[in-house]
C-alpha cells in the first residue's frame, strides 16, 4: 500500500524553493556539496486517508434479496452516510520492521447505525539477511495475479470486485521468507511458508477451529515471466493447490492467469425438499486476464473467471425460488420459517459475492480525456455468463485538489427474477465519495 499520496509538481516546486533559500557553499566553479542526510530513508513513515461517502439506493421491490432482508420493513429506497479513517505506516530500525493498517468506520441509514474499529494489519518482520526474513502478526495476503478475483489466493480475504484495490483485513500468521537471485533464465527463486492457526478468538472466520494450517508459495522469475506455485494444507479448510503467472508481452500489454485445484471441496447445498446438506467434490477454478494501455491513456482490464467451487445456474435459481416461496408464505400466513431457512442457506455460501460458476469482468479507465485535467472517467462491468445477468458501474474521479479525490459512481444491476444480479437487493445505487490523503 502506498503510504503517501504525493503531488509531484508541488514537491518539485517546494524542493526548488528550498534549494534557492539555502545558499550552497562552493569551492570552485564546478564543485558543490549538499547534505545527504536529507535524502536518507526515515525510520517512521505513515499516511492514510479520511473519507465521507453518501449513497442513495433504489430497492428492487420484487427482487429476492430485498424480500429476504426487508420482508418485515419494506421500503422503496435507502440513503446511507458513511465516514472512514484509515491509518497505515511502517517503522524501521536495524533489521526490524513493523507495519500496521487500522481502519475506523461509521455508517448510518434509515435501517441501522454502526461503527467499527478494525486492525487490518500489525506485523513485525525481522530481516537478518538480504535473503531471509521472519515475520509474525496480523497480515493481509495478496497471493495471485488476478485483479478482481484470486482463485489461487488460498489465505487471502475475498476482494470486492467493484473495489478490488481497497485494503482488506488480514489473518494472524507466522511467516518465513527465503529468496535467492541467480544468473541465467531462472533469475529469482523465493519461498514463502505460512503457519495460520484457527483457535477461539484467533482467525475464527477462516474455518474450523483448533487447527494450525500451513500454506506455501514458491515464486520464480523465469525468462521475464512471474510464476507462483501455491499450496494449502490444513483441517480448517479443504487442501488445495494452485499456480499463477504474469508476463508483459509489451510495455503496455500484460497477460495473467491463475489455476486452483481442490480435490475434496466441502460445500453446503440446498436439496429439492428444502433441506441443507453437505457434499464433497473436486473443484478446478481458473482465471485468465489482460491489462492493456493505449497510446491515448485508456487502461483496459479484462478477466474471465471460472469458479469451480461455485453453484450452477439451476442451484442458484432454486435458492432464489425458496426466498420467493417463503415471502409468499409470510404475506399469506405470517409464517417466516422458510425465510429463516433462506437466511441460513444464504450464510452457508449462496449469498456470498459471485457465487456462480462463470464470470466476465471488464474495467475501462480513461485518463484526462479531451485534455480535461485531473478528470478520469471509468466503467466497470461484471457479467454472470450462465444466467446472463450483469452489473454496470460508470464513474468519474476528480483529483484537481492537492491530496483530495472526488469520485462519483452509478451502479446498475439487471437480469431475470431468478438470476444473480436480477435478484440483488438494490437495482441501482448512486454514490459520491470524497477522500483526503495524508
Amino acid at each position: 500500500m502506498t503510504l503517501f499520496h504525493v503531488n509531484f509538481p508541488l514537491t518539485a516546486t517546494l524542493l526548488t524553493l528550498l534549494l534557492l533559500g539555502h545558499p550552497i557553499k562552493t569551492r570552485g566553479a564546478d564543485e558543490f556539496s549538499f547534505d545527504m542526510t536529507a535524502f536518507e530513508k526515515k525510520a517512521l513513515e505513515w499516511g492514510g486517508f479520511a473519507e465521507v461517502q453518501i449513497e442513495h439506493m433504489d430497492v428492487g421491490q420484487d427482487s429476492a434479496m430485498a424480500r429476504l432482508n426487508l420482508y418485515d420493513q419494506p421500503r422503496a429506497d435507502l440513503d446511507r452516510l458513511s465516514t472512514a479513517l484509515q491509518l497505515d505506516g511502517r517503522y524501521n530500525r536495524d533489521i526490524t520492521t513493523f507495519n500496521w493498517v487500522v481502519k475506523a468506520t461509521v455508517q448510518d441509514d434509515q435501517l441501522s447505525w454502526s461503527d467499527t474499529l478494525d486492525l487490518y494489519e500489525a506485523v513485525l518482520e525481522l530481516k537478518p539477511s538480504s535473503a531471509t526474513s521472519i515475520s509474525a502478526g496480523k497480515k493481509s495476503y495478496k497471493w495471485g495475479k488476478g485483479y478482481a478475483w484470486n482463485p489461487a489466493g488460498f489465505i487471502n480475504r475475498p476482494k470486492d470486485a467493484n473495489n478490488p484495490e481497497e485494503a482488506l483485513e488480514g489473518y494472524i500468521t507466522a511467516e518465513l521468507d527465503l529468496i535467492k537471485s541467480m544468473s541465467g533464465p531462472l533469475r529469482t527463486l523465493a519461498l514463502t511458508t505460512v503457519a495460520l492457526p484457527v483457535w477461539q478468538g484467533v482467525n475464527e472466520d477462516f474455518g474450523e477451529e483448533n487447527h494450525i494450517n500451513l500454506a506455501a508459495m514458491l515464486y520464480l522469475l523465469y525468462r521475464d515471466t512471474d510464476i507462483d506455485l501455491m499450496l494449502f494444507e490444513g483441517e480448517s479448510r479443504s487442501s488445495r493447490y494452485g499456480i499463477d503467472f504474469s508476463r508483459n508481452l509489451a510495455s503496455n500489454f500484460e497477460i495473467h492467469g491463475e489455476l486452483a485445484y481442490t480435490p475434496e471441496l466441502r460445500q453446503s447445498f440446498l436439496q429439492s425438499d428444502h433441506t441443507l446438506a453437505s457434499r464433497e467434490r473436486s473443484a478446478l477454478s481458473t482465471l485468465l486476464g489482460i491489462r492493456y494501455l493505449t497510446e491515448g491513456d485508456l487502461t483496459a482490464i479484462i478477466e474471465y473467471y471460472h469458479n469451480g467451487g461455485g453453484y450452477t445456474e439451476t442451484e442458484l435459481a432454486q435458492f432464489l425460488d425458496l426466498i420467493q416461496e417463503g415471502y409468499s408464505d409470510f404475506l399469506n400466513t405470517g409464517d417466516a420459517s422458510l425465510l429463516g431457512l433462506s437466511e441460513q442457506v444464504s450464510q452457508r455460501g449462496y449469498g456470498r459475492p459471485q457465487p456462480g460458476r462463470n464470470y466476465l469482468y471488464a474495467k475501462l479507465t480513461q485518463k484526462e480525456p479531451f485534455d480535461l485535467l485531473y478528470i478520469s472517467p471509468g466503467l466497470t462491468a461484471i457479467v454472470n455468463l450462465d444466467d446472463q445477468s450483469w452489473s454496470l458501474s460508470p464513474e468519474v474521479a476528480y483529483t484537481g485538489w492537492t491530496n483530495w479525490e472526488l469520485r462519483l459512481r452509478l451502479s446498475l444491476s439487471e437480469g431475470d427474477a431468478l438470476s444473480e444480479f436480477g435478484s440483488k437487493m438494490f437495482h441501482n445505487k448512486a454514490e459520491m465519495r470524497l477522500r483526503y490523503f495524508f
